[in-house]
């Protein structure tokens, strides 16, 4: 049962992110395990500037993309916003039926504190997640991939990020 649980996540370290891929030609680009613990750290560590429910946080952080070990990547505009929500949660249930059931619930309830995003943890891992991709875009930028490209993840970034604090964090960022 819980060896399903971890076999099943393990599956993230091979999902490729594929906005890099389709939209930048990335052919190698991180793995959605790559996205989820970089995703994890800033969790960490602007939870606990904002002393915030930073167990909560991380355990939100590290679930937020844990679907798509079954799903796969979407990206934007792939399929509805409502077909998306539905394959998620389908995929959660069936990944979080390897746990034990008192586990399994807690984590059910974090998940849809996620998804729902009206808790100060839950909206500021929502933009956490997108500075997460910004800074990636810079990364790739600096490694010589396309300017025009990535500047399309920082401009999506800027318009999805809510608090003023990752907002002038973005906008620090330069890629070349």
């Amino acid at each position: 049962m819980l060896f399903d649980f971890f076999y099943i996540a393990s599956e993230l370290k091979r999902v490729p992110r594929t906005g890099w891929k389709n939209k930048v030609g990335i052919e190698h680009p991180e793995s959605v395990a790559d996205h989820s613990y970089g995703t994890a750290l800033m969790a960490m560590i602007f939870s606990d500037i904002h002393n915030l429910d930073t167990e909560k946080i991380l355990k939100m952080a590290l679930l937020h993309d844990l679907a798509e070990s079954i799903t796969g990547d979407f990206m934007p505009g792939e399929i509805s916003i409502e077909n998306k929500r539905t394959a998620e949660n389908e995929a959660m249930q069936e990944i979080l039926a390897k746990l034990p059931e008192n586990i399994a619930i807690k984590y059910q309830s974090i998940w849809n504190e996620y998804t729902s995003a009206d808790t100060a943890e839950s909206v500021l891992l929502h933009d956490i997640d997108k500075l997460e991709m910004a800074i990636q875009a810079m990364k790739y930028s600096s490694e010589g991939f396309s300017n025009e490209k990535l500047g399309l993840f920082i401009d999506s970034a800027k318009k999805e990020i809510k608090s003023k604090e990752l907002l002038d964090i973005l906008d620090t960022l330069s890629y070349k």
